[in-house]
C-alpha cells in the first residue's frame, strides 16, 4: 500500500501539485492613497506568470460585481487560471470597494487615473521575484484601460475580454437609438456632443440622470477622448482578443475592429459565451439571469484559449 501511494504521488502532475493556493490581499500605495487587491498564487518553488485582471465600467469591484449584478466573473477567471498554474491579481478600482477612499466623489474619476493605477500595479508585480512575467487581462471597459496601460508599462502579453472596438460615445449613441422617445433621444445626442467637446452640461433631464448626471460627466469627458482600437494598436505586447458570440453588450464586430487595428493580434470567438464569461443561450431572460449567478461556471473554452495563447508565446508556468 505504501509503494502504491508513492507511485500515485509521483504521477500527480506539477499543475495538480501547484493547486495549493495562497490567497493574499496586497495593498498598493499610490500618490493619493491606497488600492486594495486580491492575489491568488499557486504554490511553486519557481517564479510564475501573473495576470493583472482589470474590471469593467462603473462601480465594478475586483470580483467583477457591481450593484446591477453579482456574478463573480473575475473571481472565477482567477480561480480557473490558478488551476493552470497562472497567478493573478485583481483589485478594487479607485472609488470602489476597499479602494473607495481614493475617490469617494465620482467627479474625481478619470480614465487617466485608472491607467496610472494599472501601470502602478504592473510595476509592483514586475518587481516581485515570485513572478516571471506580467499578463494584462482587461474586461469590457477594462480592456481599454489595459491597452493604455500596456503602452505605458510594457508587459509580456495583453488580452482583451469583451472590449469595445469603437469610441464609447459612438457605442452609447447606438444603444440609445430606438430606445428613447424622440425628445429624450435628441437631448441625449446633444449631451453626448457636449461631453465629446469637453463641456459639462446642467441641468440634465431626469430620465437621463442615470447616464449623464453632472457628477459623472467629468469621467465621461475623459472616456469619450479615447479610441479603443487606436489604444490597442499602440500596445506592442503579443495580443489576444476574446469575444463571446452571445454577448449582449459588446458585439463580434467590436472584436474585429480591434483586430483590424492590429492585424498581428489573435482573435478568438467563444461560442455561446456572454458578457459575464458564461455559456448561456441567447434568450434575453436567461442572459440577464446569468448576471446574478455567481455559482455558474465560466466558459471552459475561455481558459483553454488563454492558455493556448500563452503557451504559443512561451509564457507558461515554470512547472510545465
Amino acid at each position: 500500500m505504501r509503494l502504491l501511494l508513492i507511485l500515485l504521488l509521483a504521477m500527480i502532475s506539477p499543475f495538480a501539485q501547484s493547486m495549493i493556493l495562497l490567497n493574499q490581499t496586497p495593498v498598493l500605495e499610490v500618490p493619493d492613497g491606497h488600492l486594495h487587491g486580491s492575489l491568488l498564487l499557486p504554490k511553486s518553488d519557481r517564479p510564475l506568470p501573473v495576470a493583472l485582471l482589470i474590471a469593467g465600467s462603473g462601480p465594478t469591484d475586483r470580483n467583477g460585481n457591481n450593484p446591477m449584478g453579482h456574478n463573480d466573473s473575475l473571481k472565477r477567471l482567477a480561480q480557473s487560471l490558478a488551476k493552470q498554474g497562472i497567478a493573478s491579481l485583481r483589485y478594487d478600482k479607485r472609488g470602489v470597494g476597499k479602494s473607495l477612499a481614493l475617490a469617494p466623489d465620482e467627479r474625481d474619476l478619470s480614465v487617466e487615473a485608472y491607467v496610472a493605477d494599472a501601470a502602478a500595479w504592473i510595476e509592483k508585480l514586475q518587481g516581485d521575484p515570485r513572478f516571471s512575467s506580467v499578463i494584462l487581462i482587461g474586461h469590457s471597459e477594462g480592456a481599454l484601460i489595459a491597452s493604455l496601460a500596456a503602452a505605458r508599462q510594457p508587459v509580456a502579453a495583453l488580452i482583451t475580454l469583451a472590449g469595445s472596438g469603437r469610441p464609447i460615445d459612438d457605442v452609447l449613441r447606438e444603444q440609445l437609438q430606438g430606445r428613447l422617445p424622440p425628445a429624450l433621444l435628441a437631448s441625449s445626442q446633444y449631451l453626448i456632443d457636449e461631453l465629446r467637446a469637453g463641456r459639462t452640461h446642467q441641468p440634465v433631464p431626469e430620465a437621463l440622470e442615470v447616464l449623464f448626471r453632472p457628477s459623472v460627466q467629468p469621467y465621461l469627458i475623459s472616456l469619450f477622448r479615447q479610441d479603443p482600437a487606436q489604444a490597442f494598436a499602440q500596445a506592442d505586447a503579443p495580443a489576444l482578443i476574446i469575444q463571446g458570440t452571445h454577448d449582449m453588450q459588446v458585439g463580434i464586430e467590436d472584436a474585429r475592429a480591434l483586430q483590424r487595428s492590429r492585424p498581428d493580434a489573435e482573435l478568438a470567438l467563444i461560442s455561446g459565451m456572454n458578457h459575464v464569461l458564461r455559456i448561456v443561450p441567447a434568450q434575453p431572460q436567461q442572459q440577464l439571469a446569468s448576471y446574478n449567478e455567481p455559482d455558474r461556471p465560466i466558459a471552459q473554452a475561455l481558459t483553454e484559449r488563454i492558455m493556448k495563447f500563452l503557451d504559443s508565446h512561451g509564457i507558461t508556468p515554470a512547472s510545465s
